[in-house]
């Protein structure tokens, strides 16, 4: 057990009292919010999701995603007090993402949650967002801690970490262009599946054969555990270009299931590598691709291989919600620390900034 958790259950122990965190989530096109009861227990989580709308443009709309949120976080916040059977004065702290995100649509859960925060005279904890990803881990495996190696892998990052402690992080490794779920919501377009790419390539390539097209798996020179997805998007993209050229058949669900295989066999490399040379026997995959079954597949193989323990959240958890702002913001609580008013959005927040 980390020296942290020994002090948060000597904490809990000695006050007898459960925290109370109410989460807000807006960084993209998910409105949420959830109340989460010491760190790990989810009373209530929900999510208003967007996806139906912005599919009609291919893609996330940033202007439109930040004017549904107005128009829904106080929906969101009131169900979510209501299903936890918790009002707000028996709240301890409120929490919220602030980033990195989409600066507008970050706005509007900053600027609620500040609000809610004054009007109720409660602690305001700011949350990053991949900080929140990490933690969702920790809600159905209440067993889960610190030390331990995450990939986080969604639309927006592509991110190697090692969990030192609660709240203490070690970035081994990152996308020097496109992230994972980017890659995948490009190719997804390129291929004529539509938004959202992750869900689509996923369905379509149970029906093809992953090894028909030998798709590049990207290396980066300066450190072997940074991640480029750029390559074999654009590798995609000329597989497509050369067989219009030629009048040659385009398989689609081929194309869909060796991209995907040439995303997954980076993704599982890098990981099991820094399993190997840090040494560590506990192993979690978090963010809205780690959703895929083939990636968690292969990654509890390659995790069985080498007795480690392989942990993930349920798909629920690895799309954008707020009960993971909630666990993230609770051992935050515990630690003392909180946000003033001038708390603001911060788009390009880097993990381990505050």
């Amino acid at each position: 057990m980390s020296m942290f958790a020994a002090e948060r259950n000597e904490v809990m122990e000695s006050s007898g009292k459960d925290v109370v965190i109410l989460a807000i989530e807006s960084s993209c096109d998910e409105t949420a919010a959830a109340v989460v009861r010491n760190g790990r227990e989810v009373l209530s989580n929900v999510i208003s999701s967007q996806i139906a709308l912005h599919t009609l443009y291919g893609g996330v709309v940033p202007e439109i995603a930040s004017r549904k949120h107005i128009e829904k976080i106080n929906q969101v916040i009131e169900e979510a007090l209501s299903r936890a059977e918790v009002t707000l004065a028996e709240v301890d702290a409120i929490a919220v993402t602030y980033g990195p995100g989409l600066v507008g649509a970050l706005l509007v859960g900053v600027a609620e949650a500040k609000a809610i925060a004054y009007a109720a005279g409660k602690p305001l904890i700011g949350v990053h967002h991949i900080e929140g990803h990490i933690n969702a881990n920790y809600i159905e495996n209440k067993e889960l801690e610190p030390p331990f190696l995450c990939l986080v892998v969604s639309g927006g990052h592509t991110h190697l970490v090692k969990v030192a402690d609660y709240g203490k992080y070690e970035i081994l490794g990152r996308t020097r262009d496109d992230a994972a779920g980017e890659a995948f919501d490009k190719v997804a377009r390129a291929i004529g599946l539509g938004y959202p790419g992750g869900p689509k390539i996923e369905k379509v390539s149970r029906e093809g054969n992953a090894e028909a097209i030998a798709f590049p798996r990207a290396k980066v020179a300066e450190n072997a555990y940074d991640f480029s997805f750029s390559g074999v998007k654009s590798a995609v993209l000329n597989y497509i270009n050369g067989c219009n050229m030629k009048n040659i058949p385009i398989v689609q669900a081929d194309i869909a299931a060796s991209f995907q295989k040439a995303v997954t066999d980076v993704l599982i490399e890098h990981a099991m590598m820094a399993v190997e040379e840090y040494q560590v026997n506990k192993f979690a995959i978090a963010g809205g691709v780690a959703s895929n079954s083939v990636l968690r597949e292969g990654m509890r193989e390659a995790c069985e291989k080498r007795n480690v323990q392989f942990y993930h959240p349920a798909p629920i958890l690895c799309t954008d919600n707020a009960a993971m702002i909630g666990t993230a913001a609770y051992y935050e609580y515990l630690a003392g620390r909180c946000d003033g008013w001038d708390l603001n959005a911060v788009p390009n927040l880097k993990l381990g900034e505050r």
